[in-house]
């Protein structure tokens, strides 16, 4: 069967930071018993003129300005998140006139949880594949909301990545992509409620790890491989805790995972986790590299791929995320609470 694969990425992080130790403080806990549980020492937060809409922008843009291509032969967008800024008005809609894509375009807002954005890229992976679009654009961003004094307000962040799909100039090609999904509710957020419910600890084991660990193992049964195959490998990233716990269940090494890990120093980005573990592990990866991607999403499913980096890369101009997420702005607890739009 032809092959799609990824022909652009372009990841996007807020400049903006909340220590862990500094929400901590507001609420009465050690932040260095948070930080050190967590495996989260700090995290984003979006500018007080930032959504998802305008994070998928920019990250759309730098996709399509790293690639090269013409926007308008992006035939299909489709934005990922539980934060769209608006309920009923399309997301892709902006991206698409903001890049300036055809009109002639299919276009729509995606959600499941943090795992939207790779349900995105396996939509335009098949509308690539036959022949219906030359190329889609696939993001995943969020930002992402947390009670405050939860425990999800210690990770709770802001940022995405967008990946244009083809087949065609691939800097890394998509092998196979598997999914498992179940109905196992641990995390919600009912229309009109401003912020997730959670299961707390029945997150763990009966959610994330049994989602991940299925599909992890389902695409390497599929693929005949094994965890020493892959070059890199990235897994959802609630926290810094849990992606390293289930490598380490599959057989993966703490050199295989840390260049995609994100978490400890941005957050939860939610839908942009996976993607932007993704563009971290691409901002370095060479030709012939084997990447391992696992998302999650909470309701609750995972998407894994088996990717491999083409000679094309060498040519690519790289986003740099790493360099992107040192430029930073600490802020205390109050501005913070700003530019969530906390205060009415």
């Amino acid at each position: 069967m032809e092959k799609a694969g990824i022909v652009g990425y372009g990841g996007y992080v807020p400049k903006y930071r909340i220590k862990a130790d500094e929400i901590a403080r507001v609420w009465g806990k050690n932040g260095k018993s948070v930080s050190a549980g967590l495996g989260v020492y700090e995290k984003s937060v979006p500018g007080i003129d930032e959504d998802t809409a305008t994070i998928s922008v920019e990250a759309a843009r730098r996709a399509v300005y790293s690639s090269g291509i013409d926007p308008k032969e992006i035939g299909a967008v489709y934005v990922g998140s539980e934060s769209h800024p608006y309920a009923v008005k399309p997301t892709a809609t902006i991206v698409g006139e903001a890049i300036g894509a055809t009109p002639d375009m299919t276009a729509a807002d995606y959600e499941f949880a943090c795992k939207a954005g790779t349900a995105a890229i396996q939509t335009c992976m098949g509308l690539v594949i036959s022949d219906m679009v030359k190329y889609g654009l696939a993001i995943g961003t969020d930002v992402s909301q947390a009670a405050p004094g939860d425990a999800l307000e210690y990770a709770a962040s802001a940022g995405g990545a967008a990946y244009i799909i083809g087949k065609d100039n691939m800097i890394a090609v998509i092998n196979e992509t598997v999914s498992y999904t179940t109905d196992t509710p641990d995390f919600w957020r009912r229309e009109g409620e401003p912020y997730p419910g959670h299961g707390e600890r029945f997150t763990g084991e009966p959610a994330y790890f049994r989602h991940v660990i299925s599909s992890t193992k389902k695409l390497m049964n599929k693929m005949g491989t094994e965890s020493p195959d892959y070059t890199y490998a990235v897994f959802h990233q609630p926290n810094g805790k849990f992606p390293m716990r289930a490598a380490k269940r599959l057989g993966f090494s703490k050199e295989q995972m840390e260049e995609g890990l994100l978490s400890p120093i941005i957050g939860n980005t939610y839908s942009g986790s996976t993607p932007l573990g993704l563009s971290a592990i691409l901002d370095v990866a060479q030709p012939g590299d084997r990447i391992l991607v696992t998302s999650y999403g909470s309701g609750a499913g995972s998407d894994s791929f088996d990717i491999t980096v083409t000679d094309k890369i060498e040519n690519y101009p790289r986003n740099n995320i790493r360099k992107m997420i040192e430029d930073k702005v600490y802020l205390d607890y109050a501005f913070y609470m700003k530019h969530r739009g906390e205060f009415k």
